[in-house]
């Protein structure tokens, strides 16, 4: 088995930090380069940490080289402080990283997007998440695969009061219902992690996208 190799944006993140630790224990990577803006304080012989600034990804583009691409950049408003700030975040970060991959030689962009996203969306959280997904259409690498999580549920680093209290309510709606009801308002992030990385290990090619249902089921 010829062994891959991959480049993960935004482990720091709830997803991006599965996946990174899935990357790692996979049998299919036989190395790792993990964008982050400060060290990840993780030990692996896999792990090649990439320190960059993402407004000057074109010095790091070297390390672009690879297989697979799992990009799980994103921020909230709160943290941004502007929507344009989280435009250059969320979209132009997410894009520029997807054009200098492809140019690099990538095959596989897979990028954790939102549920309800919608280029048309009056709302400016699903219209940015549409928009993103159609900036990455455009670029033709052999495999696009987009995942459209609702609300993700894990233990973030940071507080924030309304996710919380929304967590522990779809938590214990997924408990009453058996999973039928919680599925479509919440999903573990380590589900859309494996769920990423067993799509990686796949090896489909073209564009597909999928629904926080089909994650779950794919995982189960």
């Amino acid at each position: 088995m010829n062994k891959k190799t991959a480049l993960i944006a935004g482990a720091t993140g709830l997803v991006g930090n599965e996946v990174l630790h899935l990357l790692l224990e996979s049998s299919y990577y036989k190395k790792v380069y993990a964008l982050a803006r400060r060290p990840l304080g993780i030990d692996h012989p896999k792990l090649i940490e990439v320190i960059c600034d993402f407004e000057k990804l074109e010095e790091v583009e070297n390390y672009f080289a690879v297989d697979d691409v799992f990009c799980a950049l994103g921020t909230t408003i709160k943290k941004a402080k502007t929507k344009e700030a989280m435009y250059r975040i969320d979209v132009d970060y997410t894009v520029n990283l997807a054009v200098k991959a492809k140019e690099k030689g990538a095959k596989h962009y897979l990028i954790v997007s939102s549920m309800n996203a919608n280029k048309n969306s009056l709302l400016f959280y699903p219209k940015i998440k549409g928009e993103l997904e159609e900036k990455l259409k455009a670029i033709p690498f052999e495999a696009l695969s987009i995942f459209q999580p609702s609300l993700l549920l894990g233990d973030r680093k940071e507080f924030r009061l309304l996710e919380n209290i929304g967590i522990k309510v779809v938590r214990t709606l997924t408990r009453i219902s058996g999973n039928k009801s919680g599925s479509r308002l919440g999903i573990e992030a380590k589900t859309v992690a494996a769920a990423m990385v067993k799509v990686a290990d796949s090896e489909q090619k073209g564009i597909h996208t999928y629904s926080t249902a089909q994650m779950v089921d794919m995982v189960r």
